[in-house]
C-alpha cells in the first residue's frame, strides 16, 4: 500500500518537516537520530540539515528512494533502511534521538516498538512523537481508519515507561502536510528524555 501511495507524483506529505518536530528539534542532543516510518524523507532531511546523523527506516523502498532524492536536493546525506517495523531491531543505548512522526502501526507492533525505542536511547536521549489520537476518527482530515492504529495519551505513557515526559498532550491543531494530512486534527504529542 505504501509503495503505491508513494508512487504518486510529488511528495504525498510535502517536503517541509512536521511542525511539532521542527519546534522540538532543539531539545534533541546532537548526534545520531533514528526516524521510524520516515516515508519520503521530509523529517530526516530536515534533521540532517541541522547537522544530525540520521537513519531513516520505512517499509517502502519507493518512499525511501524519494527520501534519498530529497536529501540530494538539499545537499545532505541520510542513511535509509527498508524494514518492517515488526522485525526491525533497535540497538540498545545507541541513539541520541528517536522520532516517530505519524508512525501508525497496529498496537501489537506499537507497544514492543515503543519499549524498544526507550531502550534504544542513550542516557539523556530524546524521543519525539506526534500521532493521531482516537478522536481523529471524528475529523476525517487524515490518518488511519482503524482505531487500533491510533494512539491515546494513556497508552503512550505506559508504552514509554522509562522516559521522563517533558511534554505529553492530546490537542486539536491545524495540520498542513501535503494532500493527506490537511485540516483540523486531534493529535497526541510526546517529548520524553531517557533518564
Amino acid at each position: 500500500m505504501w509503495n503505491e501511495r508513494y508512487s504518486e507524483p510529488g511528495f504525498v506529505y510535502g517536503t517541509s518537516p512536521n511542525e511539532f518536530l521542527a519546534a522540538m528539534s532543539s531539545k534533541i542532543p546532537r548526534g545520531r537520530i533514528l526516524s521510524l516510518a520516515e516515508g519520503e524523507g521530509r523529517n530526516a532531511v530536515y534533521l540532517a540539515s541541522l547537522g544530525y546523523d540520521v537513519v531513516a527506516v520505512d517499509s517502502s523502498e519507493v518512499g525511501l528512494g524519494k527520501a534519498n532524492q530529497l536529501a540530494a536536493e538539499h545537499g545532505v546525506s541520510i542513511t535509509t533502511i527498508v524494514a518492517d517495523l515488526r522485525d526491525f531491531r533497535i540497538e540498545p543505548e545507541s541513539w541520541d534521538g528517536i522520532i516517530a512522526i505519524y508512525c501508525h502501526v497496529p498496537s501489537d507492533i506499537r507497544g514492543p516498538l515503543h519499549r524498544a525505542a526507550v531502550k534504544g536511547l542513550k542516557q539523556g536521549g530524546v524521543f519525539v512523537l506526534e500521532a493521531f489520537s482516537p478522536r481523529q476518527l471524528d475529523y476525517g482530515t487524515g490518518g488511519p481508519s482503524s482505531i487500533d492504529m491510533l494512539m491515546s495519551l494513556e497508552d503512550l505513557e505506559s508504552e514509554l515507561s522509562g522516559l521522563r515526559l517533558v511534554h505529553a498532550v492530546e490537542i486539536e491543531r491545524e495540520v498542513r502536510e501535503g494532500s493527506r494530512h490537511t485540516g483540523l486534527a486531534s493529535v497526541v504529542q510526546i517529548v520524553g528524555i531517557k533518564m
